[in-house]
Formats: C-alpha cells, sequence, structure tokens
C-alpha cells in the first residue's frame, strides 16, 4: 500500500473494526476537536460489510470519498 496515492495519512491497521471488514484498512485520526475526523484508507478489492453507526444526540457518521472507486 502506497501512502503517497493520498494527501492524507495513511495510518495504522485498522484491527478494532476488522469484523466488519474483508480486507486491510487503515485508520488515521485528524482531528479530534469538535467533530472528531479520520481518515480510512482500504486495500484494493476490500470489502465493507456495511455496519449501522447509532447516534445518541443527533450524531451519526458521514462518508465522504476522496480517491479510487467503490460499488454500493
Amino acid at each position: 500500500m502506497k501512502e503517497s496515492l493520498s494527501a492524507f495519512p495513511l495510518g495504522s491497521t485498522n484491527d478494532a473494526y476488522a469484523e466488519y471488514f474483508i480486507g486491510q484498512s487503515y485508520l488515521a485520526p485528524l482531528t479530534a476537536e469538535q467533530i472528531p475526523t479520520y481518515n480510512v484508507t482500504f486495500e484494493p478489492a476490500f470489502r465493507n460489510n456495511w455496519h449501522i453507526h447509532h447516534a445518541e444526540k443527533g450524531g451519526g457518521q458521514m462518508l465522504i470519498c476522496v480517491y479510487g472507486d467503490g460499488w454500493y
């Protein structure tokens, strides 16, 4: 995996959420202030077994794709 594919850092292996994935992903925290933001990088042929992020107080999750292709 090449970190230079994105302007964002690659991060560490995302093993804490491996139960939702087929393949390797990487997680890099970008900011923890106000709205915690993370860069998640997926290796080619990666599969995400979709899951829900429940919000207790009007939150949730927003996904922004900045590189590559994805199918849903």
